[in-house]
């Protein structure tokens, strides 16, 4: 049986680099094969997961010899840490790997949404419609001000790319101290105020039961009338239905989800954004570039290699 097991997508050089070190199961679906899964996870003593690969007390008990849970990417929702803990199993996200595709994402799904019908363009155009004070009715993203919630290592570098664009940052963030370096480059706000001021608001905070339905319907009508917002965090912080009510309403001017509750999308956020103008739904790949692919699938190689003190 294998020794390190790898249930979904990476970068191939960087698993065929294990494979030649290691005795290496890999099925970019396996995750979804939960009872192979299970079975493939006898003997080993390495797993290597994205998003989708559910690390519970199932799997745990079944890896018996389990040693390290490496993670390509930084969210834990689908890692029970607590059991892994008990077991003196070591999760090992790719902190910092896929930080710069996130904040690249934000700030182009920003400008996109700015300006409106501008980039929805194409099938007019085509047909011969050249309604230039339609399409040319966006607005800039300098001179406007970037909300950013979480400001930790992806909000701090999405902040710096807004700043850089010529944006007021302003930001909240529930764990930092109020003397943290970091706040020399952001106006620290409460969450209202920041939903109040801010014309783009992204989130960068993990799901937790204080943060799911963070954005819901009362947090939609504080938030300035035609703002941006922008998930790239994780599904379920935002509620889904008060958000498509937003957008449908107009009071909401756009918004960009790359992670939704349920993934992939069942038929009822399907029916809740079915023809919802300004909208972009994207199947979590925010931190997903063929770069950081790269970067996060060498981090947790080199986890699970330092973890089973194998040097490269």
């Amino acid at each position: 049986m294998a020794d390190v097991l790898i249930s979904e997508f990476m970068d191939r050089p960087t698993a065929e680099e294990l494979i030649a070190e290691y005795d290496v199961h890999w099925d970019t679906e396996l995750w979804g094969k939960r009872d192979e899964l299970l079975s493939q996870a006898a003997d080993i003593r390495a797993i290597i997961v994205r998003n989708a690969t559910q690390v519970d007390e199932e799997l745990l008990a079944a890896a018996p010899n389990l040693k390290v849970v490496a993670r390509m990417g930084v969210g834990l929702d689908n890692i029970d840490l607590e059991a892994c803990s008990a077991r003196n199993i070591e999760v090992c996200p790719a902190i910092g790997a896929n930080v710069l595709s996130v904040a690249e994402y934000v700030i182009a799904t920003a400008m996109i949404l700015l300006r409106g019908p501008a980039y929805y363009a194409t099938p007019d155009v085509a047909a011969g419609v050249w309604d230039r004070p339609k399409f040319g009715s966006g607005v800039e993203l300098a001179g406007r001000t970037m909300g950013v919630v979480g400001f930790g290592s992806i909000g701090q570098v999405v902040g710096g790319k807004a700043a850089a664009m010529g944006m007021d940052v302003v930001a909240y963030d529930a764990m930092m101290p109020e003397d943290a370096a970091a706040w020399a480059n952001a106006r620290r706000m409460d969450l209202d105020g920041l939903f109040a001021e801010a014309d783009v608001i992204t989130l960068h905070c993990p799901l937790l039961p204080e943060t799911r339905n963070l954005i819901d319907a009362a947090q939609f009508a504080k938030m300035k009338n035609g703002a941006i917002l922008i998930n790239s965090a994780r599904g379920g912080i935002v509620n889904e239905a008060a958000c498509a009510a937003a957008l449908q309403s107009g009071t909401l001017g756009g918004a960009a989800l790359d992670t939704l509750d349920v993934e992939p999308i069942n038929a009822e956020a399907c029916e809740l954004f079915s023809g919802v103008q300004n909208l972009i739904l994207t199947p979590h790949i925010a931190g997903v570039t063929q770069e950081s692919n790269r970067r996060i699938a060498e981090v947790a190689a080199a986890n699970v290699r330092r973890v089973l003190k194998v040097p490269r």
